[in-house]
Formats: structure tokens, C-alpha cells, sequence
């Protein structure tokens, strides 16, 4: 019974996770989403861990598990996955109580502490999603931060105080990339001091070879 307490406030929190963040994002905005392979599924089924956890979506569209993979889930929005849910669980229990949440497969990248493939709420944010993947390293610019979606490269500015971007959510399949702070000693000055370098020595050789 502990159990399924802890999952359904677990679920509770992922349904909102802007709430965290002090922004409170309304239960219903996912009901639209469109699940892809890659994607997951969180299902909790209250009394039965069989049917509980976190499920990834096949190449098929079917949900990867013994018995959940005859339901179909891609191209539908998240209430009709609901709905054959609920049939298929009444093969199983009477009046099935469960919750269903989405999770989308994301990239973040770059100047990050912990580089990853994650899977997330589709309510995450961009903000989230870096803090998610440890913050930016000390290298990391958040004034230039790339968004990679449906083979479009969307710049973001994270420091503008003002600007609503940081609470722009995540798609699926998105790539979250840090771009990496110049160093002009570092990245140009070293890089050609040591290629003069190089080339000096190279000549020293030749010259001698030369005597």
C-alpha cells in the first residue's frame, strides 16, 4: 500500500513539474500529446506493480511489455491511450483505477555536467532540462543555448531577465545543446604557439640536415 502511495505523489509531482520551479502548469496540457517510438509511458495501476512502471515505446508503436504491447499508442493523443488502457485493464481487474503519464525523449548536451539522454514530462521546461543535466559547466553559455527540433536550429537566451524562453517546453526528440565559452588564449593563441612551434623544430631539422 506504501508503495502505491509513493507512486501516485511521484506521478503527482512529474504532472507539474513547473510547480517546482514556482510556476504551476495546468494538469489538462498534455492531453494532446502525440507519442513516439523512443518515447515512454509511466503507468501506475493502483494494487499491482505487475502493471506498474515505466514502458518504452517500440519501432511498432506498441508499448514494450508482455501484455501491454497488443495496445497501439503512437499517433494518438494521451485520452484515447487512456481509454484503450481502461479496456484492456478490465480484461484483468474491475473498475481499474490508474494514471497514465507521457514521457518524452530528449537530448541534452554541450557544456552540460551530465551529458544524457533523458526522458521527461512534456511539460519540462528548457530551464528544467539543463538542471536536470547538472547545469551548465563553467564553460557553458547560457546566452547561447541550441535548439535542435524537426531539423531547425532554435537559438535560445537563457540570462534575458525578462524573456519568457526559459519556460518554453520541450517536444519530443528535442537536442538541448550548451555552446561552449570562448577561451581566445586557450582556443587560438595556444593552438598557434604550438603550431609555430612545431614548425620551427621542423626547420631546426632540416637545417641541420642540410650542414
Amino acid at each position: 500500500m506504501q508503495i502505491f502511495r509513493k507512486l501516485f505523489a511521484a506521478v503527482a509531482i512529474l504532472i507539474a513539474p513547473n510547480a517546482l520551479f514556482g510556476q504551476a502548469t495546468p494538469v489538462s496540457d498534455f492531453r494532446s500529446l502525440i507519442l513516439n517510438p523512443g518515447d515512454q509511458v509511466r503507468i501506475v495501476v493502483w494494487r499491482n506493480l505487475e502493471l506498474t512502471g515505466d514502458f518504452m515505446i517500440a519501432g511498432n508503436g506498441t508499448i514494450t511489455h508482455p501484455l501491454y504491447r497488443e495496445i497501439q499508442v503512437t499517433g494518438l493523443p494521451i485520452t484515447t491511450v487512456e481509454e484503450r488502457l481502461r479496456t484492456f485493464l478490465t480484461r484483468y481487474i474491475a473498475n481499474p483505477q490508474f494514471i497514465v503519464l507521457p514521457l518524452v525523449k530528449i537530448i541534452v548536451g554541450g557544456e552540460v555536467r551530465a551529458p544524457n539522454v533523458y526522458s521527461v514530462p512534456p511539460e519540462t521546461t528548457i530551464a528544467q532540462a539543463i538542471i536536470l543535466a547538472g547545469g551548465p559547466t563553467e564553460r557553458g553559455r547560457l546566452d547561447r543555448v541550441r535548439i535542435l527540433r524537426d531539423g531547425q536550429e532554435i537559438p535560445v537566451d537563457l540570462t534575458e531577465a525578462n524573456s519568457d524562453v526559459a519556460t518554453l517546453q520541450i517536444r519530443s526528440n528535442d537536442q538541448i545543446l550548451i555552446t561552449r565559452q570562448r577561451n581566445t588564449f586557450r582556443d587560438i593563441v595556444a593552438p598557434a604557439l604550438t603550431a609555430v612551434g612545431a614548425v620551427a623544430g621542423l626547420v631546426n631539422i632540416i637545417i641541420s640536415s642540410t650542414r
